[in-house]
């Protein structure tokens, strides 16, 4: 049963959507004044002044844009008055977006000089933009200049064939936001289907996911690919949900989130729980190898045939290990390391243990990761001799699979070495389409809500300039979460005794 949801007032929610759409365009107006053009304005005369990426005119709209665009979403986290209204709005504020210059980070110029360097016969998991020689290097962000690509063979494809086809940088980047665009129309493609099997509203679904201010100024002013990664995983799922165990239906799945993993590999985390809604009828373990083993295999067939067919082999994997070259206290182990060697060097000694911290973090996500679906296993099999086992289970596999999903790709971003705002957006689809009680998208909301205000236009993280009380802000957060989270596990035991 999908809860009931307070009516909105249709004054409250016309004045959300043109405060949004506001919003958008003064973005838009402060990508234009000072966003990640590929030169960068004069600094040098007054108007240079004012249309620099850190002028005062800049700023202004990009921080009241910013305002405006949060305050009207988080005005209905709750809900749109209906599906279709939260759809058109989303839409309506992303058309001033699409005219932007690419905003709140330089990627695109990334993936343009990869496509590039894969277009000249050399592999961009062996070496940096800089070193093929792009012609466009001076437009990407100076940390990935000599960094390999993270990316999979399919996206490097995509990106090769953007750069033939569009001619030059500037088309490139038109055709990278038309990626983008098309995989944002795969999310709203599928949110119906999975709301509504899951028992959420479609209204609020499609609102929390489509009008997130990380969405419109992340996936598409900016362009990122993790919005075609996100509208593959989520077809893959929709389609594994509409027709579990079904042979045609596990092969269409498992093309589409192996095309997603072979974008970005944040994708992986998804399929252990893919292979839950992949089962049909009982859950046991002979069903799930048989079934979910199927699934398995075409993932990794059209990851093996991606590789050979691009001449790329699966140096993506290696290159996943430098993009945590990047250190900002957004991310939580990196925080805590921070501190850590802050505490150290007031008793006279630099311990170094970010790496320490880090690869502490990426132990506990693989715990966290098997705990996660051994508790969705078990959850399942539950329901295996419930009455009316036919109809429950029903209700119960998308939940379930969704809700694992959604929490394992929050343990991913949380415990990750490093942290972008965009990446928020994934767990936010997942969470927003499965069952969790409306009191709680609070908490998955604000921090969605606080992302949005951590990159200026330009792509500048605002994280360089707060790393000592950033760090100790989230540092102390993590304490409080664990111990939260201890308290309620003892809580929990006294009661079961």
């Amino acid at each position: 049963m999908s809860e009931p949801d307070a009516p909105v007032r249709p004054v409250a929610a016309t004045v959300a959507r043109y405060a949004g759409l506001a919003g958008a365009i003064l973005l838009t107006v402060a990508g234009w004044l000072g966003g990640a053009l590929p030169t960068a304005p004069p600094r040098t005369t007054l108007a240079g002044l004012w249309q620099a990426p850190h002028g005062p005119a800049t700023l202004l709209c990009w921080l009241v844009g910013t305002a405006l665009l949060v305050a009207a979403w988080w005005s209905l986290r709750w809900g749109a008055p209906s599906g279709r209204w939260a759809y058109l709005t989303a839409g309506l504020w992303s058309l001033p977006l699409l005219a932007a210059p690419p905003l709140g980070s330089r990627d695109v110029y990334s993936y343009a000089c990869q496509g590039w360097t894969w277009t000249q016969g050399v592999s961009p998991y062996r070496v940096g933009v800089t070193a093929a020689g792009c012609p466009w290097t001076d437009s990407v962000s100076p940390i990935w200049r000599d960094t390999p690509a993270p990316y999979g063979p399919f996206f490097v494809l995509l990106a090769g064939l953007a750069v033939l086809a569009g001619g030059g940088l500037v088309g490139a980047i038109v055709l990278f936001r038309l990626a983008a665009v098309a995989g944002l129309l795969l999310v709203a493609l599928c949110l119906p289907g999975l709301a509504r099997a899951a028992g959420v509203p479609t209204r609020r679904a499609a609102w929390l996911v489509l009008a997130c201010p990380l969405v419109g100024v992340h996936l598409v002013a900016g362009a990122h690919n993790d919005a075609l990664a996100l509208g593959l995983v989520l077809f893959g799922l929709l389609v594994l949900i509409r027709r579990p165990g079904k042979p045609r239906a596990l092969v269409a799945a498992g093309v589409l989130l192996g095309l997603a993993v072979a974008v970005k590999a944040m994708a992986v985390v998804v399929l252990p729980f893919a292979a839950l809604a992949a089962v049909l009828g009982r859950y046991t373990w002979r069903a799930l190898l048989r079934d979910g083993g199927r699934l398995a295999a075409v993932v990794v067939g059209t990851l093996v045939v991606l590789s050979l067919a691009t001449g790329l082999g699966l140096g993506w994997v290696d290159g996943l290990g430098r993009s945590g070259d990047s250190q900002q206290w957004t991310s939580p182990p990196t925080a805590v390391g921070f501190v850590v060697d802050y505490a150290g060097e007031a008793a006279g000694r630099r311990p170094h243990a970010v790496p320490v911290t880090r690869a502490v973090a990426l132990v506990l996500l693989v715990a966290s990761l098997v705990a996660l679906w051994w508790w969705a296993w078990r959850a399942l099999r539950r329901w295996n001799d419930a009455r009316q086992r036919v109809a429950r289970l029903t209700l119960a596999r998308p939940r379930v699979a969704l809700l694992g999903a959604g929490l394992a790709l929050t343990a991913t971003v949380l415990l990750a070495p490093v942290f972008h705002p965009w990446y928020a957006t994934w767990p936010l689809a997942l969470l927003a389409v499965s069952a969790v009680p409306l009191a709680r998208t609070v908490w998955f909301v604000a921090p969605c809500a606080v992302a949005s205000v951590l990159a200026l236009p330009d792509g500048t993280n605002l994280a360089r300039f707060t790393k000592a009380p950033g760090a100790v802000l989230m540092t102390v957060l993590v304490v409080a979460v664990l111990a939260a989270g201890v308290r309620a596990g003892l809580r929990r035991r006294r009661v079961d005794r």
